[in-house]
């Protein structure tokens, strides 16, 4: 990271001399261009000197604790590097961040879909039990949640549900849960006590804002319908669900939660953009894999992400090397840890990828 922001700074310095030439004095258009260049990289060489300093200071403190004779002196000059390397760890992580491009969607609310996998009744369960983990995990970050489509099971599970969420930065948090879950217990439906690994797939999608999706009326067909509650009985007695289906995809999209069938289309809509912004960002994917090895996770994968042990009271995130004794903690939304060695690997991976970033 060091030599990136060497060449950085380097670029900032023949930009400051530039910038002082009289040539450039006299050409606004080159004096507003160079000089929003130099403002954008001083976001950067700043904490740069700043993190330098630090470092510096804490070297010197650390030798000053080494050659010193009086004992309260030196004890003085540990205390004094360990507030520096604090200092420089912190600039450090900030500088990072920076210098990692901004995922345009990172703010954005998102659709999270959860769909039980293998282990029937049980993996529906499950996927229950992971519906309840992100509405928890959105309560602790002060988001607000609701439910735009479910497909109950027999047991009072989910073959499939789909969640909302709106908050300040939810993709950023909730993007690298997209993978298979895995649980390891005993089911309730269990009589011998023999436990049974079961899984659940979670699809996080950045919600779509209008202009970013063109839909094109002649390219929807919608149905409405009655809604239905679990087992097929009548919930509502008027036509209030809504079925749309984008004819040059494919995807179909229903809804019926809500009793007007205008919210029902709403939120139909809703979903079916992030269905499709997501199948653009999946092809943009694709096409980068070929030129580069690294691709984030689509939600689409058959491998594992994490496991949850009942047994052992054991989380493990097989992508970090992260792992939690309280299942029940993470089950109710404590799953700050995963999301934040997630993020510091993206970042890793990205800082270490192509070298293309900020000021180079």
């Amino acid at each position: 990271m060091e030599s990136r922001l060497d060449e950085i700074e380097g670029h900032y310095d023949e930009l400051a001399a530039e910038l002082s030439t009289p040539e450039v004095a006299a050409d606004p258009e080159r004096l507003r261009r160079l000089g929003k260049q130099f403002a954008e990289l001083a976001e950067i060489v700043l904490p740069y000197r700043q993190y330098k300093e630090a470092a510096r200071q804490a070297e010197e403190a650390r030798a000053m604790a080494r050659d010193e004779s009086d004992t309260e002196m030196a004890a003085y000059a540990r205390e004094e590097a360990a507030k520096a390397e604090r200092r420089a760890a912190q600039l450090r992580a900030r500088l990072e961040r920076l210098l990692v491009p901004k995922d345009p969607n990172d703010n954005k609310d998102v659709v999270v879909e959860i769909r039980a996998g293998a282990g029937g009744n049980e993996a529906a369960l499950w996927a229950a039990d992971l519906l309840e983990m992100y509405r928890r995990y959105a309560e602790r970050m002060g988001w607000k949640t609701e439910v735009l489509s479910a497909s109950p099971s027999a047991l009072g599970g989910f073959k499939e549900v789909v969640l909302e969420v709106h908050g300040q930065g939810a993709y950023s948090r909730l993007k690298h849960e997209s993978g298979t879950h895995r649980v390891q217990r005993v089911p309730v439906t269990e009589s011998g006590g023999r436990i049974h690994t079961s899984t659940a797939t979670v699809a996080v999608l950045p919600e779509a804002e209008e202009v970013e999706v063109e839909i094109r009326p002649e390219d929807l067909e919608t149905q409405v319908y009655r809604s239905s509650g679990p087992g097929g009985q009548s919930v509502n007695t008027t036509d209030s669900a809504v079925r749309i289906v984008h004819k040059p995809t494919g995807i179909k999209v229903e809804m019926q939660e809500e009793r007007s069938q205008l919210q029902n289309r709403e939120k139909a809509m809703r979903y079916l953009r992030a269905r499709l912004l997501k199948m653009q960002r999946d092809e943009q994917q694709r096409e980068e894999a070929e030129t580069r090895r690294q691709q984030v996770g689509s939600g689409e994968r058959a491998e594992k992400i994490r496991t949850y042990n009942f047994p052992d009271n054991r989380v493990a995130d097989h992508r970090v090397d992260v792992k939690r004794h309280d299942v029940q903690a993470v089950l109710a939304g404590d799953i700050d840890g995963f999301v934040e060695a997630l993020s510091a690997k993206e970042r890793a991976e990205q800082l270490a990828g192509d070298g293309e970033g900020r000021g180079a």
